[in-house]
């Protein structure tokens, strides 16, 4: 019998040395002095091998205890090799299909703009993965992902909370898809978090107090190009991303166009603004100043970059409209108010304009050329009407039908 003194006192030699131990347990030491320990067994007739461990990191004891436990597998019926590479490959097997992975393939495959995929990376990285990434998604359950959940309400993420969830949901069903899941945890938590509360962009929808917006923007003394994105905010609408986004190769001004391609809008669809004379007047001047390079209004650190995502937002606030006031997002607010309930331009045509997820009555999607005609001429009369606003003292709203 192997005691712990003889193996510790036991040499290398110009050969291999086996140290038998009993029940097929025994210690080879290397000739370069290493020992590992071995169990060797006869299954279904052949003589086979087992390592068990490097001593001294595996003890004469644990050997022991590891040999008696192959010894059952091998009166069960049972391969104690092959019982080891099962468990080996369902190891692996685990791993790569974590949570962690399968979010990150999930991830991979979302044509998103970029700010909001490194936003949602951060959500991950910083709120999910080090709690549950290495969680094998089939195993995931509600509590755990509620945990998720109430660590972020903890510190008053209520709306990123409810965002990371949302997405969270989208990989458990992207899992379920893949034949990883069978069910989505995420679905049980419907009503469990705090719901955040409701928040709009401030938008002014009053004509008088729009009319007197204007004539501030229209005596802004601040940088040329951002009174031209101020301008262009107020007539276009669209977001203010969209707006600091855009490029000059995009704009066909004789057309009167503004072609916005879907890898920058939020719907991932692409998107066409018609161009009122008064909006292609705007760009005209402004040509001269950026039109060398390639976004419509540059970032004032690096022409190769646009407009910082704040500069219209702190026009405002120079101005002297608070962020209770009026916003750079709250321009799509104005619009979308005023050509309703003031000016009764059909909801269609607005919503398809500010490329909003609108559908025909057979649920088809509508496409960026539909209603066209309708819609030029609903931007041309906003132009007007923001005209009209701009130079009156006081404006009495009227509202009449457009068919």
């Amino acid at each position: 019998m192997l005691t712990d003194t003889a193996i510790r006192k036991t040499k290398p030699a110009s050969k291999p040395q086996r140290m038998f131990e009993g029940g097929g347990l025994y210690l080879e030491v290397s000739p370069a002095g290493g020992k590992l320990w071995r169990l060797k067994y006869r299954f279904n007739g052949k003589e086979r091998r087992l390592a068990l461990g490097i001593y001294p990191a595996i003890g004469l004891a644990d050997a022991k205890d590891k040999r008696d436990k192959a010894r059952k597998l091998l009166a069960a019926g049972i391969d104690p090799g092959a019982q080891r590479k099962a468990e080996k490959a369902a190891g692996t097997e685990r791993a790569a299909n974590s949570f962690e992975v399968i979010a990150r393939e999930w991830l991979a495959k979302q044509t998103w703009v970029e700010h909001y995929r490194v936003k949602v990376d951060a959500w991950m990285g910083n709120d999910v993965y080090p709690y549950i990434g290495a969680r094998p998604v089939a195993e995931l359950t509600a509590p755990e992902f509620l945990t998720v959940g109430r660590r972020m309400e903890s510190r008053g993420a209520l709306e990123s909370a409810h965002r990371v969830m949302q997405t969270c949901g989208q990989v458990m069903r992207y899992a379920i898809a893949t034949g990883r899941a069978e069910r989505n945890p995420v679905a049980d938590l419907k009503g469990a978090l705090t719901t955040p509360p409701e928040r709009h962009h401030a938008a002014i929808t009053d004509p008088a107090e729009l009319g007197g917006l204007l004539r501030a923007i229209e005596g802004y003394s601040g940088d040329l190009t951002t009174r031209a994105a101020l301008k262009l905010s107020a007539l276009l609408f669209v977001r203010p991303g969209e707006l600091r986004h855009a490029e000059w190769a995009e704009i066909d001004m004789d057309a009167g166009e503004w072609n916005i391609p879907a890898g920058k809008m939020k719907m991932r669809q692409p998107h066409l603004v018609p161009l009122a004379p008064q909006a292609v007047a705007i760009l005209r001047d402004l040509q001269p100043l950026t039109g060398r390079g390639q976004y419509v209004f540059p970032g004032g650190r690096s022409p190769r970059r646009p407009m910082s995502n704040n500069a219209i937002n702190a026009a405002l606030r120079r101005m002297g409209y608070g962020t209770d006031a009026m916003t750079a997002h709250g321009f799509r607010a104005t619009a979308r108010t005023i050509l309703d309930e003031v000016l009764g331009y059909r909801v269609d045509y607005i919503e398809h304009q500010l490329a909003h997820a609108v559908k025909d009555p057979n649920g088809r999607a509508y496409n960026r050329t539909a209603f066209l005609p309708e819609r030029r001429k609903m931007m041309a009369g906003w132009a007007d009407y923001l005209d009209a606003l701009r130079v009156a003292g006081t404006v009495v709203p009227f509202k009449r039908k457009v068919s």
